[in-house]
């Protein structure tokens, strides 16, 4: 085509030298306009009906590739691919001309290419990680793994189209180098090893919450990518960490609080050790009046005096054998009032306890679940909880320990 230019251009009287230049610029005008007519078809024609298309089907993995902009990325490849197979032709008078432009459409399309299976694979990870299974896989990390490799290939194939020489002789240089990569690469292999460690252990993955106070981190795990742990704190600041660190060093995670069926609720009144004392007879008379206490104090007194009707170590004075005392009438109210409470969980441990007496008090500790695992939830039943105990204290003639 481009000598029937050239000799047409001849015929009109144009000399040999300009007609080949006008015959070579003419082709290349021509080429560079298919280029461009192969780049608004690819994209405003075909990539818009395939987009057209995954809208109206009910799949989801083609609305995530559509998404991906993986089906624009490909269309670049039209272009490149209409100046590589034209650019012998009309660039046949300078051979080194047509190197260049055919090595510079491979670069081109070698970038593209990466592109594409890098838009590929983010959509894969998508798909995958809204499964049952992808939860508990570091996809990030393989996901980072696969495009260092795919972007060292890519490295390679470059390399050795600028060089003009086969892939197989720099990848036979490789071995040489492998102290030196493994120098340069150290904190990708230390990430992907401690990936692969964390996914087979299942030690963390993302949504977990983790604690690990020597990086500042208390929140939920955003990302396990391959050389850092990404956690979202719940003062909404991002912490980064190693994810070798993950291996090496102590972390807390609060996984299998999140998968039981409850949530530990571990607190203490302190007592004041000066309010202690018997329950006199206008005592119990009272507490029969509180809820949940009446039955308990009818048997709590005929047991009692059953046993002191048997025993002959005391009298009936201020100091019997036994009789009941208001801080252990308050432990057995607290234990019937936790009962009664459907928010706390009544199949898991379930303890109301006397601590040994301290300088602030005797301690009086509730060890019992919340049914509501919810943060806000579960400290709103806690405080509710701890603040009927301490106003119905006063009821016991007790006193909450306070430094004066």
């Amino acid at each position: 085509m481009q000598s029937v230019f050239e000799n047409w251009l001849v015929e009109l009287g144009v000399e040999p030298g300009l007609a080949a230049l006008g015959a070579t610029g003419g082709g290349v005008l021509a080429v560079l306009v298919l280029a461009l007519v192969a780049d608004l078809v690819a994209k405003r024609v075909l990539v818009r009906a395939v987009v057209g298309l995954t809208e109206r089907t009910e799949t989801q993995w083609d609305n995530v590739v559509a998404e991906r902009r993986v089906f624009h990325r490909l269309a670049h490849l039209a272009p490149a691919l209409v100046i590589y197979l034209g650019a012998p032709g009309v660039l046949s008078v300078g051979v080194t001309a047509t190197t260049l432009v055919q090595a510079a459409c491979l670069l081109y399309m070698i970038v593209v290419v990466v592109s594409v299976l890098d838009g590929a694979l983010n959509a894969l990870v998508d798909l995958i990680r809204v499964t049952r299974f992808g939860e508990r896989l570091p996809l990030t990390t393989f996901a980072q793994v696969v495009k260092l490799v795919l972007y060292g290939l890519a490295g390679i194939a470059a390399l050795s189209i600028l060089m003009d020489e086969s892939p197989a002789l720099l990848f036979s240089g490789l071995g040489a180098m492998t102290a030196v990569l493994m120098l340069i690469f150290k904190d990708p292999i230390l990430g992907f090893v401690g990936g692969i460690q964390l996914s087979a252990n299942q030690m963390v993955r993302r949504g977990d919450w983790i604690e690990m106070p020597m990086y500042g981190a208390d929140g939920d795990v955003l990302e396990v990518a391959l050389t850092t742990v990404k956690v979202q704190n719940f003062d909404k600041t991002i912490t980064t960490i190693p994810t070798y660190a993950l291996i090496s060093e102590s972390f807390k995670n609060w996984r299998g609080m999140a998968e039981s069926e409850g949530r530990r609720i571990k607190r203490a009144i302190h007592l004041d050790l000066n309010s202690i004392k018997f329950c006199d007879d206008a005592l119990l008379t009272r507490l029969t009046r509180v809820p949940y206490m009446a039955d308990y104090l009818a048997q709590k007194r005929q047991e009692i005096d059953t046993w002191n009707g048997g025993h002959d170590e005391g009298s009936s004075t201020a100091v019997h054998p036994r009789r009941l005392t208001n801080i252990g009438t308050f432990r057995a109210y607290t234990v019937a009032y936790l009962r009664h409470r459907p928010d706390i969980h009544q199949e898991m441990t379930f303890l109301v306890r006397q601590l040994a007496p301290t300088p602030h008090g005797v301690p009086i500790e509730v060890y019992v679940f919340s049914r509501d695992q919810n943060w806000v939830n579960y400290e709103a039943i806690q405080s509710d909880i701890f603040d009927h105990l301490l106003a119905v204290l006063p009821e016991f003639d007790l006193r909450a320990y306070q430094i004066p």
